[in-house]
């Protein structure tokens, strides 16, 4: 926005601001956003700047660039030319931070949803992983990590189809 020849900044609602990051999508999903991961912590606007906080799914995320560039490309969109993005990794995210819909959708996608992580340690076990294609329990780890390291690879017993699951964290 220009007036005068100068730019400008707007001063955008709240709701306006995560409803566009909302639309930004997984980089490495993108059936699923950055806000249903619950990878976006916090939104302050001040004035005419809007300062974005989010968590990574893992702290080595290979995309951690494209995620920041496409929050601050989001943000931007909207009028806004002062735009901080911060990453921060404490508290450090859980899958318990996936929303419902976005757990329906990865399943729909071909991904089973994590388990709910809970409170406690970390276990080496697996928890029971459902096909996302058939509903069965009937399913055989083959690995530890699939196409990223929040992920396993996994085959069904039943209906024969390969699939990944994020594991529970």
């Amino acid at each position: 926005m220009e007036k005068d020849g100068e730019p400008s900044t707007i001063d955008p609602q709240l709701s306006t601001i995560w409803a566009a990051l909302a639309q930004v999508p997984d980089p490495e999903i993108p059936v699923v956003s950055i806000v249903d991961m619950g990878m976006v912590r916090e939104v302050e606007v001040d004035g005419g700047r809007v300062s974005v906080t989010f968590t990574p799914t893992f702290s080595g995320c290979p995309a951690l660039h494209v995620i920041r560039q496409s929050i601050e490309d989001a943000v931007r969109a909207l009028g806004v030319l002062d735009v901080e993005v911060r990453s921060t990794l404490t508290p450090p995210w859980t899958t318990d931070w996936i929303n419902a819909d976005a757990r329906e959708r990865l399943r729909q996608y071909g991904i089973a949803p994590p388990a709910p992580a809970g409170e406690g340690l970390i276990t080496l076990e697996a928890e029971p992983t459902r096909c996302p294609r058939c509903g069965s329990l009937n399913v055989n780890l083959t690995a530890s990590f699939g196409s990223t390291l929040c992920k396993r690879l996994y085959v069904c017993g039943s209906c024969r189809e390969p699939f990944e699951g994020f594991k529970s964290v």
